[in-house]
């Protein structure tokens, strides 16, 4: 791993990307979204301040675990004066989304689970099939692929009966 000298207090692109283990391509992406920011030079070319290996080792933790960029740039938004997060905050932060991920592995165990029964099965049946059709309130009355009864209206005046 490269390293940078401490007088270095500003990072190009690729320093970011060699030292962070980031593509540059990902850098730019968390960038748009208002992960990590940036100054240009009067060559136009990127600069990071050095906390900003800190923010992309926690987007890319909290990324590893399955937190939305959206709910990580909603956790960095609100460190006071756009701060590097420490131990501190990723302790609060994780444990906020502890929850969330708990409730990921639930519906995953349950998955897994239901898949399990649809290999066995191998029909994806409306009737037993969670997988293909959940929460089927009609596949607790009927079986196989139906059409919904349609409405009848009413007869327009002069117009006999079943026509529309």
């Amino acid at each position: 791993m490269p390293q940078i000298p401490q007088s270095l207090h500003e990072l190009s692109v690729g320093q970011l990307s060699a030292r962070s283990g980031a593509a540059v391509s990902a850098l730019h992406f968390y960038e748009s979204k208002g992960l990590i920011a940036s100054t240009r030079t009067s060559g136009n070319q990127r600069r990071y301040t050095r906390d900003a290996l800190r923010r992309v080792a926690f987007v890319r933790a909290a990324q590893r675990v399955g937190i939305p960029l959206a709910t990580i740039r909603e956790a960095l938004a609100e460190l006071p004066d756009e701060r590097t997060p420490n131990r501190e905050d990723w302790a609060r932060l994780s444990e906020v989304w502890r929850g969330e991920l708990e409730e990921r592995i639930t519906q995953l165990h349950r998955l897994r689970d239901h898949l399990t029964d649809c290999i066995s099965c191998g029909c994806l049946s409306l009737e037993t099939c969670v997988l293909s059709n959940p929460d089927d309130v009609n596949g607790e009355k009927i079986t196989g692929s139906r059409l919904m009864p349609e409405r009848r209206r009413s007869p327009e005046p002069g117009q006999p009966p079943g026509q529309p």
